[in-house]
């Protein structure tokens, strides 16, 4: 078998200085240029395990491993490891007033240099205006403040741009579609697609309760997560009948076993 872009094995995680695990033992495999939808009820675990792969301090993984590119970045530092290449769009980004969303992104792609030198101001403002005209953006947007003042709509825009810019290997998308209205979310998933289509080795993880983005994004895997587990994973046909039948058939199964 081949090395996976991100292979997840047995993993168990805590928030940080409590007792009860959220994750008890996650297996997951994501190769290059794959889109995986990972669902689930609300308090799952979806969340934390995309916190715990970027890196969260607030989180205390207790057991398994988080491989990326086969190596294991549970000891890198964030900052570390979105050096490597992931990258993790939040589901509540925060607002930076005062700060333009150019000036956001230079000094972001300035941080995942390794060499410690700075990429020159005007390639990089060619590369956010290539990257702007690519998810048909306004030129403008780039002059706003981070986040300050914008809808749903417009902070998860900005989170795929970063995305753009950046140009990672692995995406984590944690709950891209939350609070994002029916325009918004086709706006918002025509960027992906783009990004994805652009890239054909870019993987991607998206986390989401509803398949409503599904409708958008066609994913080639999709997961069913439940108590902290993978416990269900499928093509995207599953999405279809967790949207018909819900999580009920899944929970009664496995009080079955």
């Amino acid at each position: 078998m081949t090395e996976a872009l991100l292979e997840i094995r047995d993993l168990h995680a805590r928030v940080e200085d409590e007792e009860i695990e959220i994750l008890r033992g996650v297996d997951l495999r994501v190769e290059e240029g794959q889109v995986h939808a990972l669902m689930g009820p609300n308090g799952s675990g979806k969340s934390t395990l995309a916190k715990v792969i970027a890196g969260h301090p607030g989180y205390e993984v207790t057991a398994g491993e988080v491989l990326f590119r086969g190596e294991d970045v549970l000891e890198l530092e964030p900052d570390e490891r979105s050096r490597a290449g992931i990258f993790l769009a939040f589901q509540y980004p925060a607002e930076i007033p005062g700060v333009s969303i150019a000036n956001f992104m230079r000094t972001a792609a300035n941080a995942r240099l390794s060499d410690g030198e700075e990429m020159d101001i005007f390639a990089f403002q060619r590369r956010l205006m290539e990257k702007m005209a690519l998810l048909k953006m306004d030129e403008t947007f780039a002059t706003r403040y981070v986040n300050d003042g914008f809808s749903g709509g417009e902070k998860k825009r900005n989170e795929v741009l970063q995305m753009a810019v950046l140009e990672p290997a692995l995406a984590v998308m944690d709950e891209t579609d939350s609070g994002l209205d029916i325009d918004a979310l086709r706006i918002v998933s025509n960027g992906i697609n783009t990004l994805t289509g652009a890239d054909d080795k870019l993987g991607v993880l998206l986390i989401t309760h509803y398949k409503r983005i599904l409708n958008y994004i066609q994913p080639d895997h999709v997961h069913v997560m439940m108590d902290g587990r993978i416990v269900e994973s499928g093509g995207a046909d599953l999405a279809d009948k967790l949207e018909a039948q819900g999580y009920d058939w899944l929970q009664e199964a496995g009080a079955a076993v």
